[in-house]
């Protein structure tokens, strides 16, 4: 998967309620490791912005949000890439979003 592939699909496009605007910063997760951080600049409404790796439905896209944001800066990234999160999702859990932090 490219960087912006990536990107794309972790920026959105997402069911998320209020709580998002106090995430600082959004992870790539696959097969339960992190593999990029993202720094979430602001939320806006799903599909705000194209998407050019995804084709998405933008009847599905109704209620739902997405991040605007970059790569994090190096020492958060040392931090977090590579490391195991399952332990933050319950086997058999269908939601992909979990706050860690976010009071």
């Amino acid at each position: 998967m490219s960087d912006l592939a990536l990107y794309e699909a972790t920026k959105g496009v997402w069911r998320i309620g209020p709580r998002r605007d106090r995430a600082r910063y959004a992870l790539a997760v696959v097969q339960g490791t992190v593999v990029e951080v993202y720094r979430i600049h602001h939320w806006q409404p799903a599909l705000a912005t194209p998407y050019s790796t995804r084709l998405l439905d933008p009847q599905l896209a109704s209620g739902r949000w997405e991040f605007v944001g970059a790569v994090a800066d190096g020492e958060v990234r040392d931090r977090y890439v590579g490391r195991s999160v399952a332990s933050y999702f319950t086997r058999g859990s269908q939601n992909p979003i979990t706050y860690v932090n976010v009071l």
